[in-house]
């Protein structure tokens, strides 16, 4: 008799574990089987017993179908998501194109400036390559730099463009290429003078872009000379009338 209550008290124990273990993985895919929560064995219509086994095991593949079809529906909301991250950077990446360098240029003209910055304009004129040299910021406190053929003073923007600042490469000499190319490295200036004939399209485009943010913040001075090219003559009326526009 005490053995027959242990066999009826472990059944129970044994029947209770496989119903919950039923119901949990029946519950995968958010439905729980109420047919699992019945006895520990079930009867089919002919008579013969389902064993708690193996209705444990048909739940159990119904259980890791759904945890694979969980899966994949996970796996296309990841896809979604690098999607929009991806679109997200991308935006940021064109506004910076369109807005962010700006700063390069903009933001010389914030913070405290420097003595340089009270020099008198620079009347109109134009420079060869080995005149431009001579307004790195070192040897000559006024800062010029040439952008599509085009000379700026940005003597300003010193704390950017003179010898300690981070832009200070292109002080003196034809910043075109290394503006167009994003490089701030020698290997973007040229010792002669540079036609940007390799750029591409885009590259060119950038260095319009570049020529007209500079002309909205800086003192425009004059061309840059190819060779055997003569520098222009500026009258006072045509220099005042440049600087005007400027203002």
């Amino acid at each position: 008799m005490g053995g027959a209550g242990r066999g009826v008290g472990e059944g129970r124990g044994r029947g209770g574990g496989g119903r919950r273990w039923r119901a949990v993985m029946a519950a995968g895919d958010g439905d729980v089987k109420l047919g699992t929560l019945g006895s520990g064995s079930e009867s089919s219509s002919d008579g013969s017993s389902e064993s708690p086994g193996g209705a444990g095991a048909a739940a159990e593949g119904g259980g890791w179908a759904a945890a694979a079809l969980a899966l994949l529906t996970g796996g296309g909301e990841m896809l979604l998501n690098v999607a929009l991250v991806a679109l997200v950077l991308l935006g940021a990446y064109r506004l910076w194109v369109r807005w962010g360098r700006r700063g390069l240029g903009a933001g010389a003209g914030s913070g405290e400036e420097s003595p340089a910055a009270s020099l008198p304009r620079m009347k109109k004129r134009d420079f060869s390559l080995e005149q431009l040299r001579q307004y790195d910021g070192s040897r000559n406190p006024r800062i010029l730099l040439a952008v599509n053929g085009k000379v700026f003073d940005v003597t300003k923007g010193s704390k950017f463009y003179g010898p300690a600042g981070p832009y200070g490469i292109f002080a003196g000499r034809d910043a075109s290429r290394g503006l167009a190319t994003f490089c701030l490295d020698k290997d973007a200036l040229r010792d002669e003078y540079d036609d940007l004939s390799d750029l591409n399209a885009v590259q060119m485009e950038s260095v319009r872009e570049w020529e007209m943010q500079f002309k909205e913040k800086y003192d425009y001075v004059g061309r840059l000379l190819k060779p055997g090219e003569e520098p222009s003559e500026y009258t006072d009326e045509e220099d005042t009338k440049d600087h005007n526009k400027q203002d």
